[in-house]
């Protein structure tokens, strides 16, 4: 766009050029006053300019100016290439530029001795002049048909040169165009990279190295070469896989040492679709005996401990389960010797054990039963197998001392126990006061769980009877006030699976609950029955009552099959949960031991 401006401007100082010319008088009558011609140059480039001031002011007529020279002065040899490159040709500039080499060399010569006359005053000027004029007199004409010449050339090359800008710019368009359409068809026969990419890679396929389990490595991976870096381990875990202790030993296990009292364990192999596919028989449960333990310790066998169900509890509700608390006897723990008791009123009731599979406790039925479903638990027990009779003792573990408030919440279940119970040593209206959580009534059951007889010790909290004079027993719960949802998902997933469970192996029609706030007070009550239970929570899909009675027959199939003759094990449910474990034991406790030498 300057290019064109400048042409134009170029053109039309021609021609004013021109027609000045055309109108100027005779030279030689009138004197001429010396003109200066001053042309705009960069300051960077002072070489060229001093030269081009040299020559301005070698010039003396305004007939001989030389536009060519100007032209090249303004465009310098930027105007050559861009003509080269145009493809124009340039044969009027450059034979102007020869004829105005000559005119410059006799102007130079002729303003030198318009230089040595100057000082001599105004006649030789006048002189100096009339010569200058008469030097361009003689060249006029010739100079007007080179300037007419050159006008015409130049803007012949201008519009060429406009001509082939417009030609380039409209090819531009057209190379950006073809690049877009280049770029929007990649996979064209006129891509040659694709064109010339073969079907078939020459490079292999690569194979990535077979993944691993963390938790269950192949056999042979101990040593070097088993870490990625061979290296071997670092000081600290690898991310994302913390260490499990405790987990087992061997090709089969990849963290801890197995136990070396370790007998045999049994694999949670099964799903629990399976097992609700299994039907196992159970027998109604029948009491043969029972046992009451009283204040002070004393055991007798009769039903002297159990407490009758009070009917009318909803009329307590809002009462404050935290009386009595500072009289509170908590529960001792009395091992061994609580088995011993039971053997004691097997032997004393002649119950016959030579047909029996297992003689236990129902808190251990309880736990194995459970543990069909909640596998966070951890519990043990032993086992010990005489004259073809496998005993189940109770273990309990080793817990943390309790805070204040865990051993009041585990009180308001005792005084709700008192408070739903009738007490002939209580008035009506007393406060609760007393409370001795050694007192129990304990009844010997006999079940038969698939192809195995159980005869086991289970503990009652009340009983009530029929119009017909028929007794039954009933289980007394508390539980905080259910709040929201998530609260009721857990109560039924977990809490009425136990209560089930312990109803139900011991054939425990009624269950009452009873719900409290935060701070010990009795807020509703809820009786259940057990049948219901299991149809409150199948259609949830929580548990099924079936599964647990399965995976306990298996449990005791295994067990039973496993375990020797006048040998002492422990059954383990330990982290990480995934299996049952059998122990050997060091010895047999003394009361199966003073049982077993009485029958």
């Amino acid at each position: 766009m300057f290019l064109n401006i400048v042409a134009m401007s170029m053109v039309q100082v021609l021609e004013k050029g021109r027609l000045i010319r055309n109108q100027q008088p005779n030279t030689d009558s009138v004197p001429r006053k010396k003109t200066e011609t001053r042309i705009w140059t960069e300051p960077s480039a002072k070489k060229a300019q001093a030269q081009q001031h040299a020559m301005s002011q070698s010039t003396v007529s305004d007939q001989n100016m030389n536009f060519a020279e100007q032209e090249v002065d303004l465009f310098g040899e930027e105007y050559e290439e861009e003509d080269d490159n145009n493809g124009a040709r340039r044969s009027s500039p450059s034979s102007s530029q020869s004829s105005s080499s000559s005119s410059s060399g006799s102007s130079s010569s002729s303003s030198s001795a318009a230089a040595s006359s100057s000082s001599d005053g105004s006649d030789g000027e006048e002189s100096d002049g009339g010569r200058e004029g008469g030097g361009s007199k003689s060249g006029s004409s010739g100079g007007e048909e080179e300037g007419a010449r050159e006008v015409e050339n130049n803007n012949q090359y201008y519009s060429n040169y406009n001509d082939s800008n417009h030609e380039r710019g409209s090819d531009v368009y057209e190379e950006e165009e073809e690049e877009e359409e280049e770029e929007r068809d990649l996979f064209g026969s006129d891509n040659e990279d694709y064109m010339k990419t073969t079907v078939i890679s020459p490079h292999p396929i690569p194979v990535l190295p077979a993944m691993r389990h963390p938790n269950n490595p192949g056999r042979g991976n101990f040593g070097r070469g088993r870490w990625h870096n061979n290296r071997g381990a670092g000081l600290l875990p690898r991310p994302g896989f913390p260490p499990r202790q405790g987990y087992g030993y061997g090709s089969k296990f990849a963290n801890g040492h197995r136990d070396e009292r370790f007998v045999s364990e049994l694999k949670f192999s099964k799903s629990d679709e399976t097992l609700s596919r299994k039907c196992v028989a159970f027998q109604e449960p029948c009491e043969l005996a029972c046992y009451s333990r009283i204040e002070g310790g004393e055991v007798y066998f009769d039903d002297r401990s159990l407490r009758l169900f009070k009917r009318l509890i909803s009329e307590d509700v809002g009462a404050d389960l935290n009386e009595g608390f500072d009289t509170f006897i908590e529960k001792r723990d009395l091992g061994s010797q609580g088995f011993g008791d039971l053997l004691a009123c097997i032997r004393g009731k002649n119950i016959p054990l030579q047909n029996m599979h297992f003689v236990t406790f129902r808190n251990n039925l309880n736990k194995i039963l459970a543990t069909a479903y909640m596998r966070h638990e951890h519990w043990e027990m032993g086992v010990h197998k005489r004259n073809g009779v496998v005993y189940l003792d109770v273990h309990k573990l080793p817990e943390r001392p309790q805070s204040e408030l865990e051993r009041r919440r585990c009180y308001w279940g005792y005084c709700f126990e008192s408070l739903a119970t009738e007490d002939p040593r209580r008035a009506n209206g007393e406060a609760i006061h007393h409370v001795d959580a050694n007192v129990e009534y304990c009844s010997v059951i006999k079940t038969k769980l698939g192809a195995h007889r159980i005869l086991m010790g289970a503990e009652m909290d009340c009983c009530d009877s029929t119009d017909s004079g028929r007794r039954f027993y009933v289980e007394l719960k508390t539980n905080r006030e259910i709040d929201n949802y998530h609260q009721e998902e857990r109560f039924e997933k977990e809490k009425l699976l136990k209560c089930w469970i312990q109803a139900f192996l011991a054939g425990v029609p009624y269950i009452v609950i009873g719900y409290r706030d935060d701070a010990g007070r009795l807020v509703r009550t809820e009786r259940l029955t057990t049948k219901d239970i299991t149809q409150r929570v199948k259609m949830k899909n929580y548990w099924q009552g079936g599964v647990c009675l399965a995976f306990a027959d298996e449990v005791l199939c295994w067990l039973y099959g496993t375990v020797k003759e006048n040998e002492d094990y422990i059954l383990q449910f330990a982290p990480p949960f995934t299996r049952l474990e059998l122990l050997q034991a060091q010895s047999c406790p003394e009361a199966i031991t003073s049982h077993v030498e009485q029958m």
